[in-house]
């Protein structure tokens, strides 16, 4: 019989990513990163104030992955999560980053002590979580990610999978929509002291 699968976003789940963005754009480029509800362009402003374009925005996203990944550390307590899951269930990590950073951001997590395969994916997420339950088969399945709109796509695509809103960046968190609120995600918890037991009983098919 096949083993449970988890299936698990990065930034923010399992690494920072606001905050050593917002580090680099100061230090590089002069601009302010002060969060603005959940939209990163309306929170970017130059030393002028002007606020920066949302094609820049993604430009500097994508500058920041390709070359300020040793920037970004692990979120508190979500290596040691991973590492008991592991003994119950396959985990694999599906990121919203463009397919040629893939390498890069599986060299990223086993730097850190954490091999694990990686997905890419562009959009929504639902699709690729249903083309990696096609490979695995698993006997159960938990998706984890910080982004509401992940969550919903998963619920109407594979309804199936058990989902965990989880966002680890204080920062951040206050600031974006709750998938478990809106009734896609099946619990919201922002640690991972408290979502490793929740996680467990997932895993072992406990009510």
């Amino acid at each position: 019989m096949s083993r449970p699968l988890v299936i698990t976003d990065c930034d923010e789940v399992l690494l920072h990513m606001v905050v050593p963005f917002r580090d680099w754009l100061a230090d590089v480029h002069a601009i302010d990163f002060t969060m603005n509800g959940n939209d990163f362009a309306k929170s970017m402003r130059r030393a002028d104030g002007s606020l920066i374009e949302q094609a820049e925005m993604w430009d500097l996203l994508g500058r920041f992955f390709d070359t300020e990944m040793p920037r970004q550390t692990p979120i508190a307590g979500a290596f040691a999560a991973l590492e008991a899951v592991q003994a119950v269930a396959d985990v694999v990590v599906l990121t919203n980053l463009e397919h040629h950073r893939q390498e890069a951001r599986t060299q990223q997590l086993a730097d850190l002590g954490m091999p694990l395969r990686v997905f890419t994916n562009q959009g929504p997420k639902g699709p690729a979580i249903q083309a990696i339950l096609r490979e695995y088969n698993p006997s159960r399945a938990v998706f984890i990610d910080d982004i509401a709109v992940h969550h919903g796509s998963a619920a109407d695509i594979t309804p199936h999978v058990t989902r965990l809103h989880l966002c680890g960046e204080p920062l951040l968190a206050p600031h974006i929509p709750c998938a478990h609120q809106a009734g896609h995600a099946h619990a919201r918890i922002d640690d991972w002291h408290g979502a490793l037991p929740w996680l467990m009983a997932q895993l072992h098919g406990d009510d």
